[in-house]
């Protein structure tokens, strides 16, 4: 990428009143490292998605992924995967993101076909697809709009297709949940963010990220639709999960 990554250091001096979180262009320009210091597992989860299509996706097949941010996820597959093995759209709320991945897409992987689109994932018109990645992004949408999405995207699929959902998670038993939570703040310590950091962040992203339990989500990818669903992976409070429809 010609732009340059910078340092995630947004929360790092005191503020009179944190602002909420949003994906603005001072997020993107860090974006890369507040990723890779914030959330426990995420190489792990990029590099087991070419895994996942290499077995589940069919040939030359459509991939969505929503709330694609930096566009990791297809940077991931483009990566392992031949330019004819599929096809990809990334969708994004934030002109910032749009933009900055367009670009590394140009660059980065010029043969795929890649596209990016800035639009609210809640009211696309989705084509069918055999692949839909959502990577910590439901977490964002209200409540109330979380079901809705996913009965979407259910259909959008096509027989033999996959779902992968990426979420920040919270446990049902309290003591676990806060034994969990404590620990991902040593993660964040352990990555050289500060207290302040860790606490303001936590202030900005109140009401703005609302975790489900697992169980909350499977009781969802159920509903909508989806008669097999599991947990592939779980690395503190941070979860992969994978729903088949079936073929």
């Amino acid at each position: 990428m010609s732009d340059a990554s910078y340092r995630d250091a947004i929360f790092s001096t005191p503020l009179d009143r944190v602002a909420r979180f949003s994906f603005d262009e001072q997020v993107v320009a860090c974006f890369p490292d507040m990723i890779r210091r914030s959330v426990p597992g995420y190489g792990q989860i990029l590099g087991m998605l070419s895994l996942i299509a290499q077995r589940h996706l069919r040939h030359g097949a459509h991939v969505y992924d929503l709330g694609c941010s930096l566009g990791a996820s297809g940077l991931a597959l483009a990566g392992a995967l031949p330019p004819e093995a599929f096809r990809y759209t990334g969708v994004d709320l934030s002109p910032a993101m749009v933009e900055r991945t367009r670009q590394t897409f140009r660059e980065e992987c010029p043969e795929h076909v890649m596209q990016v689109e800035e639009a609210d994932i809640r009211g696309l018109d989705y084509a069918p697809s055999g692949m839909i990645i959502l990577n910590f992004t439901l977490q964002f949408l209200p409540p109330e709009d979380r079901n809705a999405l996913l009965a979407t995207l259910y259909y959008a699929l096509e027989p033999g297709g996959v779902l992968v959902l990426s979420e920040k998670t919270v446990d049902l038993d309290e003591r676990d949940n806060a034994w969990r939570v404590e620990r991902y703040h040593d993660f964040k310590r352990a990555n050289g963010y500060s207290d302040l950091e860790i606490s303001q962040k936590r202030t900005a992203l109140e009401n703005v990220l609302v975790p489900d339990t697992l169980e909350a989500h499977h009781a969802r990818l159920k509903k909508a639709g989806f008669a097999r669903s599991l947990t592939w992976f779980q690395y503190l409070n941070f979860a992969s999960m994978i729903a088949f429809k079936e073929s």
